[in-house]
């Protein structure tokens, strides 16, 4: 990675940009991204059908699961058990991404078809590369053309 210290091995080199020493040696790195949820068994079932990800460590819990990709490669997703309010445009959401518009279609297709709900998006742009779902506990998230650009 380029930037002011770079990285090498998944750990910084000595020297930052303009010869300087580098200040700030990189110790944190994204785990897990964590979803609110009513319903923790119907958004783990709806999540590993979607992923094709498993129980970390084949449990569900009731306030708390993580689901990590089957494979072992990828982020874990997280549920925490929550009364907050969905947000019509919320500031943080998933994108997931597709190979191409066929295959995005599919996507979106097979996903409705698990349980998530197309969104009636008021910001798409005139041509969109994405898809706005929600899934089945009224998280929004993404499905994106990656051949658009």
């Amino acid at each position: 990675m380029e930037g002011p210290c770079s990285h090498r091995n998944g750990t910084l080199t000595a020297v930052a940009s303009f010869g300087a020493p580098c200040q700030h040696p990189r110790v944190l790195s994204i785990g897990t991204v964590v979803l609110g949820v009513d319903d923790m068994r119907r958004a783990i079932a709806f999540w590993t059908e979607a992923l094709d990800y498993v129980p970390r460590e084949g449990e569900i819990g009731d306030d708390w699961s993580v689901l990590v990709p089957s494979d072992g490669i990828g982020t874990a997703l997280a549920f925490q058990l929550s009364s907050s309010p969905l947000e019509d445009h919320p500031r943080i959401h998933l994108d997931l991404y597709a190979g191409d518009a066929s295959d995005q279609a599919a996507e979106v297709d097979r996903l409705v078809s698990i349980g998530a709900e197309r969104v009636d998006w008021d910001l798409y742009p005139d041509d969109p590369d994405f898809v706005v779902l929600a899934d089945t506990e009224g998280n929004l998230f993404c499905v994106i053309d990656t051949s658009a650009g």
